[in-house]
């Protein structure tokens, strides 16, 4: 079913190459605008949803989906360094961002495969690096419009969010094998 909350996901997917296009094309001021839609469109499809009790089957795999495709097409397009803003993301972040959902992902499939894990959600401290993550990726366009000293906040921030990041893979993983031990508990193997 096509609710309003889920045409306002759909509408932020389908926002992702204008974004893109923007960024690469030198309109850093129309990617940014287009970037902060987006991010109300997030919060409005989340509320919409609940509030007419629209919450489908579709909604819960298209948000997701969308929110990790526009951060990755954000984070891999203010990596390239021809882009003309005024600070890029290091390689080294957008890298280790992206192999850290790949390797959530992987991990969810795994425990889902091998033990029936239906459900792996979020912990606090992944969503705390998300939302750091988004605010790099906010930063990173807003410093276009500010002094130069917010050049010194940004990469500050890069240095967080990679610590985080870090951080929040080790949670992932311990987590993932923890629920591995105590299934093989469970069945009284070792």
């Amino acid at each position: 079913m096509l609710t309003y909350a889920n045409q306002l996901t759909i509408l932020r997917i389908a926002a992702i190459p204008f974004f893109v296009l923007l960024l690469v094309y030198g309109y850093p001021g129309a990617a940014t605008a287009v970037f902060v839609l987006a991010g109300v469109t997030d919060g409005l499809d989340g509320l919409i949803a609940r509030r007419l009790r629209q919450k489908t089957a579709l909604g819960s795999f298209l948000d997701p989906m969308a929110d990790k495709l526009l951060m990755t097409a954000a984070f891999v397009t203010l990596t390239i360094p021809t882009v003309p803003v005024k600070a890029h993301i290091p390689a080294w972040l957008t890298i280790l961002s992206i192999s850290r959902d790949l390797l959530i992902a992987l991990f969810a499939l795994l425990l889902h495969l091998r033990l029936d894990v239906s459900q792996f959600p979020p912990s606090l401290l992944g969503k705390c690096t998300t939302a750091v993550q988004l605010f790099t990726v906010g930063l990173c366009l807003f410093v276009n419009f500010l002094p130069d000293p917010f050049l010194l906040v940004f990469d500050l921030l890069v240095y967080a969010t990679l610590l985080l990041t870090i951080a929040s893979v080790m949670h992932y993983l311990h987590r993932s094998f923890r629920l591995i031990e105590k299934h093989q508990r469970a069945l009284g193997g070792p």
